[in-house]
């Protein structure tokens, strides 16, 4: 996804929920996944107001594996996206009928690790954000 992409989806977002006083958004850590996006494609007063509409929060670098969504998108892409589509409702068709099937077919992930295994990986990550997790 590009800044510009991903100044679009925001902006659609605060749409979508104009109420929300903060709208928490769970993301990766690419490289165009946070609001200094918003200002290389909006006025400055702009950018800002967008990027305080939003409270972020970003997966651990070395936890791919708690990413499902990566996941689903990568199965999306192979079994739908791997070809040339004539229009977007052709798209949102397809797309939709494919994740109803996955759904249907309660397609779920094989877990690579334990709970265990995985409170050890991320022990430091809990530790910077409550000191009380250090042992």
């Amino acid at each position: 996804m590009s800044q510009k992409e991903y100044t679009l989806f925001c902006q659609a977002m605060t749409r979508m929920w104009p109420n929300a006083v903060k709208i928490r958004l769970v993301e990766d850590n690419l490289n165009t996944h946070n609001p200094g996006s918003f200002y290389e494609h909006l006025p400055a007063a702009a950018a800002f107001e967008l990027a305080q509409r939003f409270e972020f929060f970003y997966t651990p670098k070395s936890a791919s594996w708690l990413n499902m969504i990566e996941i689903e998108f990568s199965a999306l892409a192979r079994l739908c996206l791997n070809r040339r589509i004539p229009s977007f409702e052709v798209l949102e068709q397809e797309a939709m009928a494919l994740i109803a099937a996955r759904h249907e077919q309660r397609i779920k992930i094989s877990w690579q690790f334990s709970i265990c295994t995985a409170r050890t990986k991320m022990a430091s990550k809990y530790e910077l954000v409550n000191a009380a997790n250090k042992k």
